[in-house]
């Protein structure tokens, strides 16, 4: 029987699979901010390169969306405690707000139910303030189960 991982190596396979594993992620920078069995936070730094609208700075919907789908699907894997392969079933998003110009978009996701091929989320992306949301999505993922 395996150890039981440490936050630590745990920080390694989010990033490893999550984060640096998928390269729509890697291209638009998203980062790892923390994690705990409840929740992920995700950072999608802020660059001229995703924005929407060049007049008003705001970042485009579709980096808004990636980052809360990788925020979400690692929330699954946390709260399913080992690595295992999970795809997006839906995901909907309500954008609340645009997003302020120069400002870095956080995500903080969360798995709170779990069937036996079905995972349950939902998020908040927010650019500083947790009470003044961006975004908040809901999503299912299904999980593949004995994948290897």
């Amino acid at each position: 029987m395996s150890a039981i991982p440490n936050k630590d190596q745990v920080r390694v396979l989010i990033d490893r699979v999550f984060v640096n594993g998928v390269p729509h992620n890697v291209a638009l920078g998203i980062e790892l901010v923390d994690f705990e069995p409840e929740f992920l936070e995700l950072r999608l730094p802020y660059s001229d390169k995703i924005v929407g609208n060049p007049e008003t700075g705001v970042i485009h919907g579709g980096a808004v969306t990636t980052l809360m789908d990788a925020g979400c699907g690692g929330a699954v894997m946390i709260r399913l405690g080992k690595p295992m392969r999970v795809a997006t079933l839906d995901l909907r998003i309500d954008y609340l707000r645009p997003g302020k110009r120069g400002e870095d978009l956080i995500c903080r996701a969360e798995c709170y139910r779990v069937t036996k091929n079905v995972a349950f989320t939902r998020g908040i992306t927010h650019d500083g303030d947790p009470s003044d949301p961006v975004a908040s999505c809901a999503g299912t993922f299904i999980i593949f189960r004995g994948d290897k």
